[in-house]
């Protein structure tokens, strides 16, 4: 497919590279290989891990490794076939009955990890050492620094099995009830009401007119507290199953799961969170100034997205990949090649449609396959720079596969390293075509996107803490105290430039992470920040820069965050590093105000 031949592309995904239909019978016959080479594993390493040899060691984790690429398969088909239509009771069914039977075969191979964190240290040593697990070495250690928190097999099994029935059960219910919710917009032009969707109406958050943003709040806040009730149920009862795992597992505060998951310090977190406070005063700054540009005696929470200028003109979705991939083709060759592919072979599911899942992702799925975006492309400018997000993971992705499914996962913070330099990519590419006018707009558009993923996703992160925290303390929350946390840690980072009214304190049930990857918020920041610094070194390096970065990419989950960051020479530890990223910002936000100088004075 050539640039010029981008006029028809395919908007659906084509799911058949995993399988042809949720009848097929491969479905059938993957889990049942899996659950003979789980049998397999069991009989020849039950209670004899700690005294196999590495050569042994490698047959069983390459064994696992297979089990899991299976299993991995089918859930994945699973999960995207219910994203394409969340309100579809078939689509729903077929993914808990995928859930169950993985989880059946799963229980059958927990033994092996487990035996590998309860071995000696001298064996862990000696097998960390032999050359002939060097694939393996970073995995093995992921797996052993979860020692302190394992729990007995049969505890281990009765968790996974009953988290169909529970946990998992209420992360769904979250999912299907924002992305079926019927919201009713009143239209402040013909006061006709019309059926929305929650990503239509925060799309409509974006709109030129006061009045159409007015009136998109105020269905989706009527919305949100149509099903408030069952939200606040629901997530009181996720609080206090992580509170009931946490303790189970010995984990001494909330988030320490996940930034063992991260493979990061508390203390490094810490770093970038109190960072993201301090540098408050620049938010501030900017909406201080757009609230002039717009004129305005006050900036309320329908104003925080409000466009400036004519940067919104329409751009379809053939027009947005060119973009994209021009873009990425003048940093690399290659990055552009590979995201061609996605658009060539159907990997990408951007048509709006009532049911389908909201946001955007990217399913990794196993290195054997290849990578899935979904996202909702609805001709506007932020579309392109989500298309180029997605894509960016995509390129991740797909680059890693050149790794073996245990290094396939990099950490999430890391996650985010491709799809901001992605989305910057772009971003430099408009900009350097756009006229002065359209540059402001393309400025706060941008600016705002990477505050609300650096200080919003801070806030969000301080929220969760505040959340998980009280809920151990005193119990279950009311709608009232979760609003008025979250309302406090939101206004915080805007200071006196900008009011966040009544309606946005209802916001927080429609934030999905809050509800199935407790505390996965801070990894926006901490990547948005990373990458702009980043980005920044790329620009002073030049054309030696980009096959270093894809190496970084290829090498996927394979090392840590900071031994990956090493091989770029940065230091995760360093304030003066994430200084730089604040630096970036900060000059971006003195850029938009010498811009809008102009428009001030006209």
């Amino acid at each position: 497919m050539s640039l010029t031949s981008l006029n028809e592309l395919p908007m659906q995904w084509n799911l058949e590279d995993l399988f042809s239909g949720p009848e097929a019978p491969e479905i059938e016959e993957t889990l049942e290989a899996a659950r003979e080479q789980a049998v397999q594993l069991s009989e020849q390493f039950r209670g004899k891990v700690n005294s196999a040899t590495p050569n042994e060691l490698r047959s069983g984790i390459e064994t696992l490794e297979a089990i899991v690429e299976k299993l991995s398969r089918v859930i994945s088909y699973a999960h995207l076939r219910f994203a394409e239509d969340t309100g579809d009771p078939e689509r729903g069914a077929f993914l808990q009955a995928m859930q169950e039977r993985v989880s059946e075969i799963q229980v059958l191979v927990l033994f092996f990890e487990l035996e590998i964190q309860a071995a000696p240290e001298e064996w862990a040593e000696r097998m960390n050492a032999a050359p002939e697990l060097a694939e393996y070495r970073h995995w093995l250690e992921r797996v052993r620094v979860y020692s302190p928190h394992r729990l007995s097999e049969a505890e281990e099994i009765l968790l996974e099995r009953t988290a169909n029935t529970g946990i998992r059960a209420w992360q769904r219910l979250h999912e299907e009830l924002t992305a079926t919710h019927v919201f009713r917009y009143r239209d402040p032009e013909s006061d006709e009401v019309r059926e929305s969707t929650l990503e239509e109406l925060t799309s409509l958050l974006r709109d030129p007119s006061r009045a159409v943003r007015q009136a998109a709040a105020d269905a989706l806040t009527e919305g949100l507290l149509e099903f408030e009730k069952v939200v606040v149920f629901c997530y009181n009862t996720i609080l206090a199953d992580k509170k009931l795992e946490d303790e189970l597992r010995r984990y001494e505060y909330p988030e320490q799961s996940r930034h063992m998951a991260n493979e990061l310090e508390r203390e490094t977190v810490q770093l970038v969170v109190d960072l993201c406070a301090e540098n408050h005063p620049v938010v501030e700054r900017y909406y201080a100034r757009k609230r002039d540009l717009l004129g305005l005696p006050e900036l309320t929470h329908i104003d925080r997205y409000a466009p400036l200028g004519e940067a919104t003109a329409r751009v379809p979705y053939p027009e947005g990949a060119k973009i994209v991939l021009e873009s990425f083709g003048a940093f690399s060759p290659e990055m552009s090649r590979i995201a061609e592919e996605f658009f060539q072979k159907g990997w990408i599911d951007a048509e709006p449609r009532k049911g389908k899942a909201g946001g955007a992702f990217c399913e990794y799925v196993t290195p054997a396959a290849h990578p899935y975006i979904l996202m909702t492309y609805q001709d506007k400018l932020d579309d392109v720079m989500t298309l180029a997000h997605e894509l960016g993971h995509g390129v991740h992705a797909y680059l890693s596969r050149d790794q073996r499914l245990f290094n396939f996962h990099g950490t999430l913070p890391l996650a985010e390293l491709a799809s901001i330099f992605g989305e910057m990519l772009v971003f430099d590419r408009l900009v350097s075509e756009a006229t002065e006018s359209d540059q402001l707009s393309l400025y706060a558009q941008k600016i705002e996107g990477i505050f609300a993923s650096v200080f919003r996703q801070a806030a969000m992160f301080r929220f969760e803490r505040d959340c998980h925290l009280r809920r151990r303390e005193e119990g279950e929350l009311s709608a009232d105290e979760f609003a008025e946390i979250w309302q406090q840690r939101l206004q915080e980072m805007f200071g006196s430039s900008l009011s966040l009214g009544e309606q946005h304190k209802h916001w927080w049930l429609y934030v999905g992470h809050f509800f199935f990857a407790p505390f996965y918020v801070y990894a926006y920041a901490f990547g948005e920040l990373l990458t702009l610094a980043l980005y920044e070194r790329a620009k002073q390096e030049g054309p030696e820069f980009p096959e270093r970065y894809l190496d970084v990419l290829r090498k996927g989950g394979s090392l840590s965050p900071h031994e990956l960051m090493r091989l770029l020479d940065i230091d995760l530890d360093s304030a003066d590093f994430w200084g730089g990223g604040f630096a970036v910002i900060e000059r971006m936000v003195a850029q938009f105000e010498e811009l809008s100088k102009n428009a001030i004075r006209s």
